[in-house]
């Protein structure tokens, strides 16, 4: 499901967070909207699935409804489709590019693809 730019945001939050109110939500955001209107968005995010609440005496407080790591996979292939045409080989190869990996990370990358290998990925 597609998200808008401060839906991403709000999603975003609720995530590192954990679980959040609206006013721990609107802690989290550059330049935030107001109140009413973070809560609006909370609100509909649970029409879309991707929040439910509970309450916590007067206040709801906003939990994912979606593990982090399928978001994560979602929003990775998103972002591949969009920027890369849909290839991982091209978005790994800007990663590479950009030249942030140390050598225990590009061990640990070698490590990952050996395994791809093994199992038929």
């Amino acid at each position: 499901m597609e998200l808008g730019k401060r839906e991403r945001q709000i999603m975003e939050a609720v995530y590192r967070l954990g679980r959040a109110t609206v006013a721990e939500v609107r802690a989290e955001l550059s330049d935030p909207p107001s109140y009413s209107a973070v809560r609006g968005m909370l609100r509909f995010l649970e029409e879309k699935n991707q929040l439910r609440h509970v309450q916590d005496g007067p206040r709801y407080v906003y939990i994912p409804t979606i593990a982090p790591s399928r978001a994560r996979r979602s929003a990775l292939q998103r972002l591949v489709h969009t920027f890369f045409g849909g290839s991982a080989r091209e978005a790994v190869a800007a990663l590479l590019e950009d030249g942030r990996f140390g050598e225990e990370e590009l061990e640990g990358l070698r490590k990952l693809i050996d395994q791809a290998r093994k199992e038929g990925r």
